[in-house]
């Protein structure tokens, strides 16, 4: 069985209840005559059909093409390239700088766009590509009527919008019944269009906690290991005791997977940091003595501000009620707080928008949030969805930002988006493994 890229928890997160004749000498000529003509129609169908058998194969691109425009962010942090190209030969980026410096051989396709700004692909640390979007009005009974593989289904919609967002690659930290590795699977030997996937399969969570569907009658939906559903501590508290979470961390470093933990709770970002987890996802009440504890141990924050906006007004438009809407309200003004917490306590930040509770495609406004609410540089926003994202993900060696050699995910806005930040919702441009998929 495919093995998942990384492992995700609930850990200490809030709670929730919520498939022939004889025939005369003269038919028997025109017989032997249809019967050729049929046989050679069959064999030229057999031709055809073979050179369509098997997957299509990864998309990449082909040959040399040069790539210009006003600036390049090359996503280091470092000061823009003015009037930059980018030349890529295959699936690689071969050389980088300003265009007069760039050799460019006769015949070479080159694509200039004007006043755009050239930048890594983008990289979403936090989705779940994986079903329908919180807000869609058929969710609440989607777990009964839903059949297993619809999720998988609505995964490569999800995925292209994704992609042409400028998102050339993405962790989805959690999925029921491996679909995130199936989907995965069909995006790599290029039945589906969409981007480069690491991937988590079950989040893991206790009874009653967050990854546990059980707001259904005894007996209709219950979890068990399968789903991902590992008991630790009682329904109220936080899900994991440190032991717990250090074990998992342990036995996931053994495997050189990476752990995230979902955590809202300021106790349970602390426990979850002291264990050793990869990046803390969400981080919503997270206080000073937390951030200073992530940034010595290097541990990301994935602040997913999306997230808390847009459950924020689904309670305050009535379709989030209860207990679930005050919960909602209380993690999204807590939110605010933390990313200038962590901001001011250099706790090294990764984009994620928890893609799934907002609509896919819409991720680029994380970038616009970390600025607002967080009173992040637009730089710094811009390097957490590209260096920052390839640095947690542990692939900084061969995406994240444009250097010769590495892999040619490239992407590019209309406009000046360190003037404007909201510039990085106007792609005019994807490339993914040196393959274009959207050119305005």
């Amino acid at each position: 069985m495919a093995v998942p890229d990384c492992v995700y928890f609930a850990s200490p997160g809030y709670n929730r209840r919520t498939s022939f004749e004889l025939f005369s000498p003269r038919i028997k000529m025109t017989f032997r005559f249809r019967f050729s003509a049929l046989f050679l129609c069959l064999a030229l169908y057999s031709v055809s059909a073979v050179a369509q058998i098997g997957a299509p194969g990864e998309r990449k691109g082909t040959g040399m093409i040069v790539i210009r425009a006003a600036q390049i962010i090359d996503g280091t942090g470092g000061a823009p390239i003015k009037n930059g190209a980018i030349v890529t030969t295959d699936d690689k980026i071969s050389s980088v700088g300003p265009f007069a410096a760039i050799t460019v051989p006769a015949g070479t396709r080159v694509i200039d766009l004007g006043d755009a700004t050239l930048m890594p692909g983008f990289i979403d640390a936090h989705t779940h590509i994986v079903g329908r979007v919180l807000g869609d009005p058929e969710i609440g009974e989607s777990g009964m009527r839903d059949y297993n593989s619809f999720g998988a289904i609505l995964a490569t919609r999800n995925a292209e919008r994704t992609l042409m967002a400028g998102f050339t690659t993405i962790r989805n930290v959690g999925a029921n019944n491996f679909d995130d590795l199936a989907i995965r699977k069909a995006i790599d030997e290029g039945w589906v269009v969409g981007p480069r996937m690491l991937t988590a399969g079950h989040s893991l969570g206790i009874t009653g906690g967050h990854c546990d569907s059980n707001g259904y009658r005894p007996g209709l939906v219950d979890g068990d290991i399968k789903s991902g559903i590992a008991d630790g501590d009682a329904v109220g508290a936080t899900q994991y005791t440190y032991e717990e979470m250090k074990a998992m961390v342990d036995e996931a470093h053994k495997l050189e997977r990476k752990v995230a933990a979902h955590a809202h709770g300021t106790e349970g970002i602390k426990i979850a940091t002291r264990a050793g987890v990869s990046s803390i996802e969400h981080g919503s009440f997270l206080d000073e003595e937390g951030a200073r504890m992530m940034a010595e141990r290097g541990t990301f924050l994935v602040p997913t501000l999306m997230a808390g906006e847009g459950v924020e007004k689904l309670a305050k438009s009535g379709v989030l009620k209860g207990l679930r809407g005050e919960k909602a309200l209380a993690a999204a003004a807590a939110m605010r707080s933390a990313i200038k917490v962590a901001v001011a306590n250099r706790v090294p930040i990764a984009l994620g928008t928890d893609a799934g509770v907002i609509p896919h495609g819409t991720n680029a406004r994380e970038f616009i949030l970390m600025v607002e609410w967080g009173g992040m540089r637009p730089m710094d926003s811009i390097v957490a969805g590209t260096m920052g994202g390839a640095r947690l993900l542990g692939l900084d060696k061969s995406i994240g930002s444009i250097v010769p050699g590495k892999i040619a995910d490239i992407i590019a806005v209309s406009g000046d988006p360190l003037a404007d930040i909201r510039r990085v919702e106007n792609v005019v441009l994807v490339m993914k493994s040196g393959a274009i998929y959207r050119q305005k």
